[in-house]
């Protein structure tokens, strides 16, 4: 396996370093080491990536649709065929265990063909009508797209984001994440070297705030698509909104967890603390409230310490580590802060609740009971491993906990019945719910949220929807 990842601006089908040569510093957070230094794109960058989309989304478009397909399939292959020298760099720069970033890498890849192979799909139709008139209805890619991504799955957001714009036929300019730049730089090479025309991906790096409003104020650019933080995306939504464009936001959720009373605890607890601890909690998914009926919860919630316990922490490079650490100092004074306003409300700490003692931002897995319902866990999503665990008495109290929230990304249920099963599907409000297990996102079925948690949707025939516009077209015969 190669080190660390070459790094750089990808800007009309070539590398470059920023033009004013400002670099940030890249750490590895298992050890604190810098891994290298990411260029920082200046407004004159920016400005040459926007032209570069405008000319690549006029050559893109004009590929045939089996031509593209071919390419983004090409780019598929390529990084799967890598996919270990990927994960590599993503845990090098981002923490999660090898096997995560392995399998990430290669669910990506296979989202890039669905998607791709959806593109050809994207049906128009004739609609009846007078006998010298054809009225149709066209679909057309939406033009160049400014994207932007975090931290937590460095191949799965931007991929989403690549793989829709591509496939529908759009130019895309994406900043992914100053922290996780490696991970996005092997993809984009992959996109290179298959064939895609200079000028159709874009990648750059840089402040956040100046790179969105440049990206975002330009008449060029026609879409923005975001997935972090709601307060982020809110400020975004803003900035498109003025520019009077359309946006995809998969914003932050706070999943609750409802263990019904005739659930069964001990399988439960193990398919939610598998869940809670992948990629140490930083998921948009994850859950993160745990509301287990009284009558389960201490079944409950000595099996799932049980399953905290067997997680093994460390660097995600090494064998038999299941846990990484932290991505960035960021999280772990977040976990420490989150602890300690719930032990001061009262909560109890089962496990965990203190950073480990060695190099790199560490926390282990935490498992808090008798929390209060004020404390700020409970208010306000952890993004880590922290797992706070209250019981209830009665379901339509538990729904009421978990619907009173502003968020409403993730939901998780568990029944044996049929019955109980639909009452969850019909008044959880959230975008994604699973019932008798934590399902993660999937190539051919949408995500998304409801409420604070965002709007738009990534994956599935609905994941296209945002890079396409409807064109109504009615065509008078001549003659």
């Amino acid at each position: 396996m190669t080190e660390y990842a070459e790094l750089g601006l990808f800007i009309a089908g070539s590398w470059c370093d920023g033009g004013s040569g400002q670099t940030a510093p890249v750490l590895n957070p298992a050890t604190e080491e810098v891994l290298g230094e990411v260029p920082l794109a200046t407004t004159g960058d920016l400005d040459r990536a926007i032209d570069a989309a405008v000319a690549g989304f006029a050559a893109w478009r004009a590929v045939p649709i089996a031509r593209r397909v071919a390419i983004l399939h090409d780019a598929a292959d390529r990084l799967t065929a890598r996919s270990d020298r990927v994960a590599r760099v993503m845990t090098l720069e981002q923490g999660k265990p090898f096997a995560e970033a392995r399998g990430e890498v290669l669910r990506v890849a296979d989202t890039l063909r669905w998607d791709a192979d959806d593109a050809r799909r994207a049906y128009g139709r004739i609609i009846p009508s007078a006998a010298d008139t054809v009225l149709s209805v066209r679909r057309e890619p939406i033009g160049p797209v400014a994207a932007f991504t975090p931290w937590n799955f460095p191949a799965g957001s931007p991929m989403r984001k690549l793989a829709a714009s591509l496939s529908a036929g759009c130019s895309i300019i994406i900043k992914a994440s100053e922290e996780t730049p490696g991970t996005a730089c092997e993809i984009v090479r992959c996109f290179e070297e298959a064939g895609v025309p200079a000028g159709t991906l874009n990648l750059v790096f840089g402040e956040p705030a100046e790179v969105s409003a440049h990206l975002i104020a330009s008449p060029a650019i026609r879409l923005v698509a975001f997935t972090g933080s709601i307060p982020v995306g809110k400020l975004l939504a803003a900035a498109a909104g003025r520019a009077m464009k359309p946006c995809l936001m998969e914003l932050g959720g706070h999943a609750p967890v409802i263990v019904c009373a005739d659930a069964d605890p001990v399988a439960a607890a193990r398919r939610a603390a598998t869940a809670k601890f992948i990629n140490a909690g930083q998921v948009c998914t994850s859950p993160s409230r745990f509301l287990v009926h009284e009558s389960r919860y201490d079944t409950f919630v000595a099996e799932f310490t049980k399953a905290a316990d067997a997680v093994v922490v460390g660097d995600g490079l090494e064998q038999g580590v299941t846990m990484g650490p932290m991505a960035n100092p960021r999280r772990l004074k977040a976990m420490e802060e989150f602890v300690t306003d719930a032990v001061s409300r009262g909560a109890k700490v089962l496990r965990g609740g203190e950073r480990l003692d060695r190099a790199g931002f560490f926390f282990p897995p935490t498992v808090l009971t008798d929390v209060a319902p004020d404390a700020r866990i409970m208010q306000e999503e952890p993004f880590g491993p922290l797992a706070p665990i209250v019981g209830f008495a009665d379901l339509d109290d538990a729904l009421r906990v978990a619907n009173s929230l502003p968020y409403g990304l993730a939901a998780y249920g568990f029944t044996n019945s049929s019955a109980t099963a639909e009452k969850l599907v019909r008044e959880l409000e959230a975008g994604i719910l699973s019932i008798n297990h934590c399902g993660g996102s999937v190539s051919e079925a949408p995500s998304g949220g409801v409420k604070s948690s965002g709007y738009g949707r990534e994956g599935g025939p609905e994941g296209l929807d945002g890079y396409l516009v409807t064109k109504r077209v009615s065509h008078l015969l001549a003659g």
